[in-house]
């Protein structure tokens, strides 16, 4: 699915799912850098983001994969 991960004005990550018009900060990864491992978000989702350099500049639209149901 189509996201967008940004930074907020208070420095948190989130991602909007354009689709579901739904916006959720990240609240854990998986491993300390965000790309190419699993995020959750408040609602619960989990994510897997493609792998990309460290220093990719946000925002950002990428294809993630949502797991579980």
């Amino acid at each position: 699915m189509k996201i967008m991960i940004r930074k907020t004005a208070a420095g948190k990550l989130s991602v909007y799912v354009p689709k579901k018009d739904l916006e959720e900060p990240i609240v854990a990864m998986e491993s300390e850098g965000m790309w190419g491992s699993i995020v959750t978000l408040a609602n619960g989702w989990q994510l897997e983001l493609p792998s990309m350099p460290s220093d990719t500049p946000l925002p950002i639209s990428v294809e993630a994969r949502k797991l579980g149901i």
